[in-house]
């Protein structure tokens, strides 16, 4: 089954609360943060597609920055999933596993800042971004109680992969932004046991 961008986009603004989806259009991207500082808007995210099929996403952190380039992967939707459960509008419970690194932590503070910090327990909802082998898994569930004190969890979509592409210092900026890191796979993949997040 193919993934649509748009179908994708609608998925991630139901895990996101107080967020709405904007179709972009040829909206140019400077232009498209510019229009969210003057809105208060606290980021951006924009799902770049390929060929009708989503493949990247960027997420840059208002007013100030700074921005991140995921590449985007095996993405499953929530009617994908099997015995997936459906969501409730409570404010999840945000779960960042395994950033080590200072760069770590920087991409980790920010994917956590997508959230708020203030999480209704009532609705039981977890969102988990793990970190193995700088890769990025996103994950949806919702935990049950069971009895001797045992859990049960059920995934409520959708499931993403995600890769750091790119770092830069401040909003989007192509041509004169600085960049903290970025992805050269020239230099990068030659130790394959060496990890960045």
């Amino acid at each position: 089954a193919v993934v649509s961008t748009q179908s994708t986009g609608d998925e991630i603004v139901n895990v996101m609360p107080n967020s709405e989806y904007v179709k972009r259009g040829k909206v140019d991207m400077k232009e498209l943060v510019k229009e969210a500082i003057e809105r208060e808007y606290s980021h951006v995210v924009v799902i770049n597609e390929d060929m009708k099929k989503p493949n990247s996403i960027i997420v840059s952190h208002l007013p100030e920055g700074p921005t991140a380039t995921f590449r985007l992967t095996s993405v499953k939707l929530k009617k994908q999933l099997k015995r997936h459960g459906n969501a409730t509008r409570h404010r999840p419970e945000v779960i960042l596993n395994n950033f080590k690194t200072r760069l770590g932590h920087s991409v980790g503070r920010m994917l956590g800042s997508l959230f708020h910090m203030d999480p209704e327990f009532r609705g039981r909802n977890v969102v988990t971004f793990h970190n193995q082998r700088d890769f990025i898994f996103f994950r949806r569930h919702r935990y049950i109680f069971k009895k001797n004190a045992r859990v049960g969890l059920q995934e409520l979509g959708p499931r993403l992969t995600l890769k750091l592409r790119r770092l830069q210092k401040g909003t989007f900026d192509t041509t004169g932004g600085e960049y903290e890191w970025y992805y050269n796979h020239k230099q990068m993949d030659v130790n394959r046991r060496t990890f960045f997040l």
